[in-house]
């Protein structure tokens, strides 16, 4: 299904790498979505063509040759707050992916990468931005479940349910992608900003806790997929 904005118009995207051939080779792969591109091969000219083409998403080198990717994430958000960010690193460092992820950036993509990949990460953002920025209610709803990303407060059937910070962050991870099955090492990536190593337990121990709380005594919304992962789904 083609991804447009609200008004039907394609969507933008601006492209930042200093290296020409892999920003042009993107850039193609993006115009055969259907979108509408504009490249950029330094930060300050990123940080202009920003003001200018106000792209919905932007694909963005985190080696830049005046600032890095950080500093030219720093300068869009000061003018567009919300601007869904694919982080492109050479570097497979973890260090780089939690500044990247906490400075506000959405999902990276590491060198070496498949056009395939881009693209469907840009997908998923700009279709969880679509949807957030069509839904003014800061809540989210699945079946009976509900969660308000204002004031934290989660309700299953009209009963309130008191959850720490991470209990928090991995309900509302698992209620942004509802029926969707989500892998230990995504959910790692996305509650806990970095990889855990051989830790995924910690994510089986957290999926526990939410269990007692959300789904005790009730018709479970939580389920486990063997060898695949987790799924949110309201109750039959």
């Amino acid at each position: 299904m083609e991804l447009t904005r609200a008004d039907g118009s394609p969507l933008r995207v601006l492209v930042v790498d200093d290296e020409v051939n892999i920003a042009e080779l993107i850039s193609m792969a993006l115009r055969y979505e259907g979108w509408e591109v504009a490249t950029a091969h330094t930060g300050s000219k990123a940080v202009s063509a920003a003001k200018d083409f106000r792209p919905d998403a932007v694909v963005l080198d985190m080696m830049l040759p005046d600032f890095d990717g950080l500093e030219v994430l720093r300068r869009m958000r000061s003018t567009d707050p919300d601007v869904p960010v694919v982080f492109l690193t050479a570097r497979d460092a973890v260090e780089d992916r939690v500044a990247g992820l906490t400075a506000g950036g959405d999902d990276y993509v590491t060198k070496p990468f498949s056009l395939e990949e881009v693209v469907a990460r840009l997908r998923g953002l700009m279709r969880r931005a679509g949807a957030q920025q069509a839904a003014t209610s800061s809540v989210l709803t699945v079946g009976d479940l509900s969660l308000d990303e204002d004031s934290h407060e989660v309700f299953r059937a009209g009963e309130e349910i008191s959850l720490t910070a991470t209990e928090f962050e991995l309900l509302r991870f698992l209620m942004r992608n509802p029926r969707r099955v989500l892998s230990k090492a995504q959910i790692l990536d996305r509650v806990w900003n970095y990889d855990f190593g051989g830790q995924a337990n910690v994510v089986e121990l957290y999926i526990s806790y939410l269990r007692k709380k959300v789904d005790a005594g009730r018709e479970p919304m939580i389920h486990t997929m063997r060898g695949a992962g987790y799924v949110l789904k309201p109750a039959t």
